[in-house]
């Protein structure tokens, strides 16, 4: 089938040769493309959109010929989650929880605690109620139970999420592993020592628990002391070490006691030097070998991953490390590995394998997931891999029969080696019967659900079933055959209709009906026509409508549509016409019409014709070339203003309603050309040439030319009373006060700019009628300013005046409250003499409440700003710069151009700004850098008589009149990064920010402010006193030159608090 747009191109082929008037009912069908053939199936990849017959490719697919059960319902088989025959149970993983699950494994597996902990006392249990649910408190309740689902438990995993619960832990954070595994057998042994069975009290002990003493011995008499010491575990140090036999080793070996670490012998009775090392004295049935994978790492301050390679045996000797008591059983069996896969100590994943005591297989313990190992072999290879990265190609070593290499392993577990006994029943585990009964329930509810899912399952496939009938039913009678009743669906329903996973709604088509009730003729496309059976069928089913059937097909939007495409066909003549007619010259009466609308009356004309043919539709709404089919090109030497003109002529109609006074805009055309116009644009504006311009707009006019003389020589005579403050000559400064005056004049600096405006532009600016000092004075009518203020940096807000300027301006302005201040030498006496000192006052008097309040709301400000700009400047050992401090190359040329603007330009004036970084070389002076890196200024020996105005010259950026405005942008320096930071962000974040910029790590960065160091990581910026703009000055201990490194560094953002808080601290 042709395109969708070619299918409604033929479908209105017809009006190039049939007037509206002339329009049949074979027209009507054609608009409608009734006739169209349909498609069949396999001729059409997809369903021809334009073509109302077509019913290929609309979902009807998936309903023909036979159907797989299993696309009725998206429920996965509840056996899915059964657990399989003689295999065990896995926990699921609350989000950051494999850590805890591994060890529970482990713990699982050791028969010893898991028999004696179903012997722990449970009256909670053993009285429960089975109509309820089981809620553990204490933590061997929640073991007991989760131990008795492990063992008997029909699902394939269960949830630990009780036990997490009751020990506090953040599901979402992983922990340190190996903390976990010694506080947790910390929380067990001290909660079971409380039972009444001793043999329940000391479990823990028995199973985990071995002695070793600290032996200590003197150099100098030789007497030997002994410390013992119980252990639950062994840490062994690998960095170094390749296998298993020489971690043990250096963790027994000898350590001397020397210099500083000498030891105080008792038999000396004086810090001697000694010998001391660990001896072993005995080993428990179930020996833990920690592998201190997890190091701290000085150089970032964080904690760091060995992905070292040991090796390690699955039967380990332990006589050779063991002294005294011969008789002991020395030789273990691997039990258990416990894996980390990832190459950062904060993040990765925690998997077991374990040895089934029972039957010796090996299995994989990964959360939901359990695998068992083929040939009762521990196979460690795929998690290995998983480790490998780009920074660690280390080649895995070979091991010898009866060894295993893994640089994951972060834990081993090793049995003590049982004499094989004729007793099977040795290793058998039975379920205490109160336990039973909570599995039983367990059970009972996992297999109603199993239950409750196959019903769902059922019903889906029983409902899928149906509707693959009544498909199969109703697309046979959809298509319409010719000369039989038809009706319009919209295909979007069909589609839904043929979709099992979308609820079936009644059929909607409202959207598809046009102003008179009927069927739209653009509609059709969005819509197939079926026969009446198949859609009475339908609409007794789902209901719906309203019904479009071949009475819904509308003459009047036909012949609406008709009568626009012959415009349209016929544009382009007419406008080559009315070029051709504009250009003759007009003899006789003629009509206005604006330059710019006919310079783009035909792409008016043309969206005009598409709005006209699009209005029926009940969206419509959108303007002159707004609509979704309008043609957004323009005619070449079309204005920007043209492009929102929205009706044609309104560019010569004023704000009045009338003709535009301006005749420069608008054109006199033949009554020839106006009916041509006209019959494109029916409401436009018409004006003949006898139509007299507006005359409100012509009095306006002349008001406006006559108020623009008033203003020109208004400011002309303003501009000649106050020509030095315009020019900005003979300024007064209070840095150096003017001789002859004892009293200069204040206003807004703001009146003065605003002023300045309208004598530059008169005609274009509104004049100043009043001054406004009420802006610089507080609510009770007092100065804000003082004298001090003025000069460090308040000037800024003000401009200075002359008495007689401050005469001329009462003079032309509005003044609502003078503000003076005053200059009086006020006499001292001292000794036999009386000095004068000069002194200044204020009229209206200080304010010194809300001056106050002003600069405590000043500091409030710098305390409490967000997303606020900071420096951070690098200094070496002896504090310079690390590079010599000058702006910084990537400045822009228009920034230095602006900083030469900047300079003085009066001769001997002095640069206000010297102690500013960005004072450049003059005369007799020269920059510098001091110990903060700044640069200052120096004066030659032979500079005398500039020493008093650089003492004098204020600290601050100060804004005088007569003087040069200077720059306060911060010039960045070599070495220097700017910083985005908050008031409330605290130091510790501020130093992760240094460390992505700078590359050093926070363990090593010094920061300091205006010399004072910044120590305490928790504190807030703003209490550290760091304010926008401020230098923080990084002295760095020390390089970093493996960036790789810092990996774990940069996955650390708040401090670690362990287990802090949890229960298995006692909380």
């Amino acid at each position: 089938m042709a395109p969708r747009i070619q299918l409604e191109k033929a479908a209105w082929r017809w009006v190039e040769t049939v007037k509206p008037e002339e329009i049949r009912q074979v027209h009507i069908e054609l608009a409608y493309r009734i006739n169209l053939p349909a498609c069949q199936r396999g001729t059409c990849r997809r369903n021809c959109k334009g073509n109302p017959n077509c019913l290929v490719g609309i979902g009807e697919q998936a309903w023909l010929g036979e159907i797989d059960e299993n696309t009725f319902h998206n429920i996965d088989d509840p056996n899915s989650e059964r657990r399989d025959k003689n295999t065990f149970v896995g926990l699921t993983n609350l989000g950051a929880t494999c850590y805890v699950n591994t060890f529970l494994q482990v713990w699982f597996h050791n028969l010893e605690l898991r028999r004696s902990l179903y012997q722990c006392h449970n009256s909670r249990a053993q009285e429960h109620n089975t109509e309820s649910d089981y809620e553990p408190q204490s933590i061997c309740e929640h073991l007991q139970y989760l131990f008795a689902l492990l063992q008997n438990s029909n699902r394939k995993y269960i949830d630990p999420s009780g036990l997490v619960k009751a020990l506090g832990l953040d599901t979402g954070q992983q922990q340190d592993a190996q903390e976990f595994s010694k506080l947790f057998l910390s929380l067990l042994e001290d909660t079971l020592s409380k039972q009444k069975s001793p043999s329940l009290q000391n479990v823990i002990q028995q199973q985990f628990c071995g002695q070793f003493s600290y032996v200590t011995v003197c150099n100098q008499c030789g007497r030997s002391s002994a410390l013992p010491s119980r252990f639950y575990e062994l840490e062994l140090n690998i960095q170094g070490h390749k296998n298993l036999t020489e971690c043990v080793t250096e963790f027994l070996k000898e350590e001397k006691l020397d210099g500083e670490n000498r030891y105080f012998c008792e038999s000396c009775q004086s810090k001697q030097s000694a010998t001391r090392r660990i001896r072993l004295h005995s080993l428990p049935p179930t020996l833990n070998l920690q592998l201190m994978r997890f190091v701290f790492d000085r150089q970032t301050g964080h904690k760091k991953k060995l992905n070292t390679f040991i090796s390690f045996p699955e039967q380990l000797d332990m006589g050779p490390f063991l002294e005294g008591k011969e008789d002991q059983k020395c030789v273990y069996e691997l039990s258990a590995v416990l894996i980390h896969r990832g190459i950062s100590a904060y993040s990765g994943h925690y998997i077991a394998h374990v040895k089934d005591a029972r039957t010796g297989d090996w299995y994989k313990f990964n959360d939901e997931e359990i695998e068992k190992m083929e040939g009762k072999k521990l196979q460690l290879g795929i998690e290995e891999d998983i480790a490998e990265t780009v920074k660690s190609q280390t080649r895995k070593p070979k091991c010898s029969k009866g060894y295993h290499c893994s640089r994951n392993a972060y834990m081993l577990v090793y049995k003590v080696q049982e004499e094989e006994s004729p007793d099977s029943t040795r290793n058998d585990v039975e379920v205490p019967g109160f336990l039973q009964r909570l599995v039983d329930q367990d059970n009972h509810k996992f297999e109603e659900w199993c239950s409750e899912m196959a019903d769902m399952r059922k019903q889906s496939v029983d409902k899928g079933k149906a509707k693959h009938e009544e498909v199969k039913e109703l697309y046979e009678l959809l298509s319409a055959r010719d000369g039989e009743p038809f009706e319009f669906i919209p295909l979007d329903w069909l589609k839904k209709w043929l979709d099992d996973s979308t609820a079936t709604k009644d059929i909607d088509c409202s959207a598809f009906l046009c102003s008179h009730g009927k069927l739209h003729p653009d509609k059709v496309g969005d819509s197939k026509r079926v026969s009446g059976k198949a859609a009475q069928l339908l609409y007794e089913r789902y209901g719906g409508g309203p019904r479009l059937d071949a009475s819904s097909l509308c003459q009047e939007c036909v012949s609406q549509r008709c009568r626009v495409l012959r415009l349209k066909n016929q544009l382009t003549e007419d406008y080559k016409e009315v070029s051709n007619l504009v250009k003759r010259s007009l003899s006789g009466q003629g009509f206005w019409v604006g330059k710019a609308s006919l310079r783009s009356w035909k792409q008016l004309a043309l969206e005009q014709l598409e709005e006209d043919e699009h209005e029926t539709k009940q969206s419509n709404g959108q303007t002159n070339g707004q609509g979704p089919h309008s043609n957004n090109s323009k005619e070449s030497g079309a204005e920007s203003t043209e492009d929102d003109m929205k009706t044609f002529n309104e560019d010569i109609v004023c704000s009045h309603g009338a003709l535009s006074i301006l005749e420069t805009e608008r054109k006199l055309v033949t009554p020839e050309v106006w009916t041509k116009l006209r019959k494109y644009f029916p409401k436009a504006p018409e004006f003949n040439q006898s139509r007299e311009p507006c005359q409100q707009c012509l009095t306006l006019e002349q008001e406006e030319k006559d108020n623009e003389a008033v203003s020109k020589m208004m400011a002309l005579d303003q501009k000649n009373q106050l020509l030095n403050l315009f020019h900005e000559k003979n300024r007064p400064t209070l840095t150096k006060w003017p001789q002859g005056t004892d009293m200069l004049y204040i206003v807004p600096l703001f009146f003065v700019d605003e002023w300045k405006k309208f004598i530059r532009r008169p005609t274009k600016s509104s004049p100043v009628s009043n001054v406004g000092n009420t802006l610089l004075l507080c609510p009770h009518g007092g100065f804000m300013f003082t004298y001090e203020s003025l000069i460090n940096g308040d000037a800024q807000h003000v401009a200075l005046l002359w008495p007689s300027e401050w005469d001329v301006i009462s003079r032309l302005f509005i003044v609502d409250q003078p503000i003076s201040i005053h200059c009086f030498q006020q006499p001292t006496a001292s000794g036999c003499t009386t000095q004068f000192t000069t002194q200044f006052t204020t009229q209206p008097d200080l304010c010194w409440e809300c001056r106050e309040s002003f600069l405590f709301q000043q500091q409030r400000d710098l305390r409490e700003y967000t997303q606020a700009t900071i420096y951070i400047r690098k200094v070496m050992e002896d504090k310079r710069m690390t590079k010599e401090a000058a702006p910084e190359p990537t400045a822009s040329s228009s920034e230095a151009e602006e900083d030469q603007d900047e300079l003085p330009k009066v001769d001997g004036e002095r640069d206000p700004d010297f102690s500013q970084v960005t004072a450049e070389w003059t005369d007799t002076r020269f920059t510098q850098y001091t110990e903060d890196g700044a640069k200052r200024l120096k004066l030659s020996d032979d500079s005398d008589t500039a020493a008093p105005a650089a003492a004098a010259a204020p600290a601050l950026n100060v804004t005088q009149l007569g003087g040069i405005r200077r720059s306060t942008r911060h010039r960045k320096l070599r070495g220097e990064k700017a910083l985005i930071v908050s008031a409330n962000q605290t130091l510790k974040e501020l130093k992760i920010q240094i460390m992505h910029a700078f590359s050093v790590a926070p363990f090593d960065q010094n920061l300091s402010i205006d010399g004072k160091n910044l120590t305490d990581d928790a504190a807030t910026l703003g209490s550290l006193g760091v304010i926008p703009e401020s230098i923080v000055c990084l002295k760095a201990d020390e390089p970093i030159a493996d960036y790789a490194a810092m990996d774990d560094v940069y996955q650390v953002r708040m401090p670690e608090e362990g287990f802090k808080g949890t229960g298995l601290l006692g909380h």
